[in-house]
């Protein structure tokens, strides 16, 4: 893939806002990669050695562990519109959360000592990486209040309406367990929204599939984090999310 890389690079927001500069001091150490869903990008605990940019539909997300004795959270998503792996932080420091593939599809990886060194030789490039930093922790920032103040019903619409926003796609892949898990609850909880959402016209769902049927009514439904938080990160970094 990396021949035809360039076809790729504006299909991560991020990389697209790259000047020609920084896009030509990038280049040459980027390398494509197809991964499936469950691909281990980041495993907690270790250097972070390597960044990632999801391309196209491609989403990945961070999962954390409260303790051995509890199921793994997924605290944020991660899809087009940016980047895992060595963004918040400068150095090999380890990381606190797992990142794995979430959607499969296409990645951008480089070496996160290519982007440190990148950051120093070029202010735009590093106020670019700091400002998505910034809707990242944004993005973390809200979902802690999201699962403090909101109902399940409220986070399911958010989460569905957020996945098809990054995927570009009102078909979703996924099956009522990976929802329950993602969100953290029991599956037969999660069920009784989801009969609930289907009859109220809002999706569709097959084995492993939901289909968002009325947006607009699933924004109604939902609580207004995903709308906050686009608006914050357009006018941090304008583009990323619309």
């Amino acid at each position: 893939m990396t021949s035809h890389l360039s076809d790729f690079l504006g299909d991560n927001r991020l990389l697209a806002q790259l000047r020609d500069q920084d896009r030509l001091r990038l280049m040459p150490h980027l390398s494509g990669h197809e991964l499936a869903a469950g691909h281990v990008l980041q495993p907690a605990g270790e250097d972070v050695t390597e960044t990632w940019f999801p391309c196209g539909a491609a989403i990945a997300s961070f999962r954390v562990w409260a303790d051995d004795n509890c199921d793994a959270v997924e605290v944020g998503l991660v899809g087009r519109e940016g980047a895992v792996g060595g963004i918040v932080s400068n150095g090999f420091v380890p990381a606190y959360a797992t990142a794995a593939v979430r959607v499969d599809g296409t990645f951008i990886k480089v070496k996160t000592a290519i982007l440190e060194t990148i950051k120093i030789e070029s202010v735009t490039f590093r106020h670019l990486f700091a400002r998505y930093s910034d809707c990242l922790i944004s993005q973390l920032f809200q979902n802690v209040a999201c699962n403090a103040s909101h109902t399940t019903r409220q986070r399911t619409a958010k989460w569905l309406i957020s996945t098809a926003a990054r995927t570009g796609s009102a078909r979703l892949e996924m099956t009522q367990e990976q929802l329950a898990d993602l969100l953290g609850v029991g599956r037969t909880f999660v069920a009784r929204i989801v009969k609930g959402m289907r009859e109220d016209g809002l999706i569709r769902t097959k084995r492993g599939v939901f289909e968002l049927t009325d947006v607009p009514g699933l924004r109604a439904a939902s609580c207004q984090c995903a709308t906050v938080l686009e608006e914050h990160c357009d006018t941090v970094l304008q583009g990323i999310y619309s």
